[in-house]
């Protein structure tokens, strides 16, 4: 299988789950500025939105959208119960409910600060960015979002909190986050993922990880993801 992706965008997710199953997953960047892929594909021929990521099977069929991509993954997996429970139980449902809730109220509204064109609108975004990790931050009572299983739903999160140092937000207000991002930016199998994507972590104990072109372009630091 192939996955398009971008270094550190929602791609990293779909990533992570397939570090985590042990799914030999064949990594192709993308570029935004002409959507060209470093196989010389054109990615827009594959994903006609642009944007990542985009899964390659064996067969060529391809599917879209991280949320599913990510489920599809993980039933492929033997030991993707672990990341995804069966179907048809509540604890399914749960994951599922809160990668809806990822998608449309942290990860839709945070890739707006990215866009100059929702430039007057950044104020009412960012309060109701805020209003939404204040509520998950008070939600959060066990290792990850459901419990101490870490599924799809927590690689997700841990993807889109990321990016909270470039839209101004502080996570150390909230210690259930901040925890979590520790906790999760420390398994094995997510660094691998940091390393493979050459992430550097930086500012705020290393909880941050970005690609080092992004930091050099806001006069950042960081250093790199070690096993």
């Amino acid at each position: 299988m192939k996955l398009y992706m971008r270094a550190a965008a929602c791609s990293l997710s779909p990533h992570i789950v397939c570090r985590e199953l042990g799914i030999d997953v064949e990594l192709i960047a993308v570029d935004p500025a002409n959507h060209r892929a470093e196989n010389g594909n054109d990615y827009l021929s594959i994903n006609g939105n642009g944007y990542v990521p985009a899964l390659i099977l064996n067969d060529g069929k391809v599917l879209t959208e991280g949320p599913v991509i990510a489920q599809f993954l993980a039933e492929t997996a033997p030991e993707g119960t672990s990341m995804l429970p069966a179907a048809g139980t509540f604890e399914r449902s749960q994951v599922q409910s809160y990668l809806n809730f990822i998608s449309s109220e942290l990860h839709k509204p945070m890739v707006m600060f990215f866009d100059a064109a929702y430039g007057g609108a950044h104020e009412s975004i960012h309060a109701l960015i805020l209003k939404r990790l204040e509520w998950l931050n008070k939600r959060m009572k066990g290792a990850h979002l459901t419990g101490e299983n870490f599924t799809v739903a927590d690689a997700y999160l841990f993807v889109c909190l990321n990016w909270s140092p470039w839209i101004a937000i502080d996570l150390r207000q909230w210690p259930a986050l901040s925890a979590f991002m520790k906790r999760v930016g420390e398994r094995p199998r997510v660094r691998e993922a940091l390393r493979a994507e050459q992430l550097l972590a930086f500012e705020q104990d290393g909880v941050f990880f970005a690609p080092e072109v992004y930091l050099a372009a806001a006069n950042r630091t960081g250093t790199p993801v070690l096993p």
